[in-house]
C-alpha cells in the first residue's frame, strides 16, 4: 500500500515517466540520470509487488498493472491538487463582520467621497464580509472605538486616547454662520466685530470642548449640540449663531437661508482621522480596510 511520503515521490516519478513516454524522454523533466530513474521505478515495483512497465530495446510500455497504477496515481495527485487549492482558498478567504463608525453629516463633503471608493474596493476584495456602518457624534464614536464596538472610526476626534492609533485622512473647514432671520444676516461684515457677536446667543459643540467659544471669551454657550443637524437647526431658527462645516452649510447658503460671518477670522480647520485600538492585534479584515483607506486618502490630510 502507498502510504509514505517516499512512496508518493516514487509515484510522481512514475507518473512523469509515463506522461513523457519513457525513461529517456523523462530525463529532462526529472533532471535525473537514466540509471537513477530506473532504480526509482524498480523500488516502486518492489514496494507494490508487481512489474509496472517493460523497458529495453523493444521500447517503453506499461503492463496491465502499470496502466492501473498510472490511472490511479493521476487521480490521486489531481485530488491532492484540488485539496490544496480548496485549503488555500479557505485560508485566504475573508469572512466575518467589520464595523465602521462615521460621524454625522460628512456625505456632502467632496473630500470624504473617497470613503465610498474604499468601501467599493473593499467589498470587491472581500465579498463575504458583512459590513456594518454606524453613525455617531464624535464623543460617542470615540467611546465606541475604545470599547471595541467599532473596529475603525472615522472622525475629527475631540481628543486623543492612550492606546488608540490615529491616522490622518483629510481636512475639513468650518465657518461661522447666522440664519436669514437673525439680525446680523443683513449687516455687512465690516460692521461686525467680536463684541457685536457676543451680544447674541452662541452655540457650543460638545465635541469641541469649548474651543468654539474661545474667540468670544464667554463662560458658557447659550445652547449645546452633539451633531451638525442640531446646530444647523438652531442657526436656521434665527435665534443662535454657530460654526458649521462649510460643505454642509453650503446647501443653506445657496438657498439664502444662511450666511457666513467674518470668514477671514472665524474659520476653524480640523483633521479627520481613522482610529482603531492599537492594543489589540488587528484582524485581516480590519487591516485590509485600513490599508485601502490610507491608500485612497494618501496625501490629503491637512
Amino acid at each position: 500500500m502507498i502510504t509514505e511520503q517516499a512512496d508518493l515521490k516514487l509515484l510522481r516519478i512514475f507518473l512523469t515517466i509515463v506522461e513523457a513516454g519513457g525513461f529517456a524522454a523523462a530525463q529532462s523533466d526529472l533532471n535525473l540520470s537514466l540509471s537513477t530513474i530506473s532504480s526509482y521505478v524498480t523500488a516502486l515495483e518492489t514496494r507494490l509487488g508487481f512489474t509496472l512497465c517493460k523497458r529495453g530495446r523493444g521500447g517503453f510500455a506499461l503492463t496491465a498493472e502499470g496502466q492501473v497504477v498510472f490511472e490511479e496515481a493521476h487521480r490521486l495527485f489531481k485530488s491532492v491538487a484540488q485539496y490544496e487549492t480548496k485549503m488555500r482558498a479557505l485560508r485566504d478567504k475573508l469572512s466575518g463582520t467589520l464595523t465602521i463608525g462615521l460621524t454625522d453629516n460628512t456625505i456632502t463633503d467632496p473630500a470624504a467621497r473617497r470613503i465610498e471608493k474604499t468601501i467599493a474596493r473593499f467589498m470587491e476584495r472581500a465579498p463575504d464580509v458583512t459590513l456594518n456602518v454606524v453613525t455617531y457624534p464624535p464623543n460617542d464614536l470615540l467611546r465606541e472605538v475604545v470599547t471595541d464596538n467599532i473596529q475603525i472610526g472615522i472622525c475629527s476626534f475631540p481628543k486623543t486616547v492612550l492606546g488608540l492609533r490615529y491616522i490622518p485622512l483629510y481636512g475639513e473647514t468650518h465657518r461661522f454662520y447666522c440664519g436669514s432671520d437673525h439680525p446680523l444676516f443683513t449687516q455687512p461684515d465690516d460692521e461686525i466685530d467680536i463684541d457685536e457677536i457676543r451680544r447674541y446667543r452662541l452655540i457650543g459643540r460638545k465635541s469641541w470642548l469649548g474651543r468654539d467659544l474661545k474667540e468670544f471669551a464667554i463662560a458658557r454657550p447659550h445652547a449645546t449640540v452633539s451633531d451638525m443637524e442640531a446646530e444647523a437647526r438652531l442657526i436656521l431658527s434665527g435665534a443662535f449663531l454657530g460654526y458649521l462645516p462649510e460643505h454642509y452649510a453650503k446647501q443653506f447658503v445657496d438657498a439664502g437661508r444662511m450666511r457666513m460671518i467674518l470668514p477671514d477670522r472665524l474659520t476653524v480647520k480640523v483633521t479627520f482621522q481613522a482610529s482603531l485600538d492599537d492594543t489589540k492585534q488587528p484582524d485581516p479584515i480590519t487591516n485590509l480596510f485600513l490599508d485601502m483607506l490610507i491608500a485612497d486618502f494618501a496625501g490629503d490630510a491637512a
